[in-house]
């Protein structure tokens, strides 16, 4: 699933090509992904107006648009990308799909879920081959908890460190913080050398502050490098991985149902 950097890709291509731009037409027909609205809701709420600022909180994506029209919600689901034809060329961001012969090279008109298109032309689409995105007007964002690049340090204690659930299934929990999926969590564990076992209760204080920093660094660099996929230990998950700092073969786990894989060595 696309993971909070790469949504952040798609929300700055929204923001740098997409804003500003009349809407004179909207392809909502796909009933599934734009539930609970029916064919043409979203169209006559939008056709007219433009977006005029593209915002996130953790794996969400909304944006407001001018006059009396609702917020639009965008969540990429696990294989969206937001692709946007504008007057400079194509601009698309979202997520990681890969490269050389895993990366997808044809890409099926059924596939584009939802478009918007342009006054002037020009198109924004969500692409989605596994159709588990999800677009909606006025979306309840304020359901998730604070962004994983923006929680402060009291808001992350009180939120991760406390209770016997693992610590990386607090991390996981959308509503605790927003937007840290299971590589992210694995990588900043990881980092803090936290087994992502142990119960969330029991670490400490500085292991707390430690662990946001190394959240919030780790964002900040995958933003900057293009994906979760750039992370230092996250392409060391796997039967035939190792530690890249002692060379400890790497050990799988499931937390929080999701399969996880750490240094047996360091992470304590």
């Amino acid at each position: 699933m696309p993971e909070l950097p790469e949504v952040e890709s798609a929300r700055a291509v929204i923001e740098r090509s997409a804003l500003h731009r009349t809407i004179t037409d909207v392809d909502d027909s796909d009933s599934w992904e734009c539930r609970p609205h029916p064919p043409g809701e979203i169209r006559d709420a939008l056709v007219g107006h433009r977006l005029t600022a593209a915002h996130r909180r953790g794996k969400s994506i909304w944006c407001e648009l001018g006059g009396d029209a609702p917020p639009l919600g965008i969540h990429l689901g696990m294989s969206g990308r937001i692709l946007v034809v504008g007057p400079e060329g194509e601009d698309e961001g979202g997520d990681y799909q890969g490269s050389g012969r895993r990366r997808p090279r044809r890409r099926k008109e059924e596939w584009y879920r939802f478009t918007l298109t342009f006054e002037g032309g020009g198109r924004m689409r969500l692409l989605d081959p596994r159709r588990l995105g999800r677009i909606r007007l006025d979306p309840d964002v304020d359901a998730l908890g604070p962004d994983a690049e923006e929680i402060t340090r009291e808001q992350f204690r009180e939120r991760i460190g406390t209770g016997k659930a693992p610590v990386k299934a607090r991390l996981l929990d959308q509503q605790r913080v927003a937007g840290v999926g299971n590589l992210l969590a694995d990588e900043v564990l990881w980092q803090a050398e936290i087994d992502p076992r142990r119960p969330a209760g029991e670490l400490s204080t500085e292991e707390l502050d430690e662990l946001r920093r190394r959240l919030r660094s780790a964002i900040r660099t995958a933003v900057r490098q293009g994906g979760v996929h750039t992370l230092e230990v996250v392409r060391h998950r796997g039967a035939s991985g190792h530690c890249p700092r002692c060379g400890s073969e790497m050990a799988r786990a499931t937390v929080g149902s999701r399969t996880t894989w750490f240094c047996p060595r360091e992470q304590r």
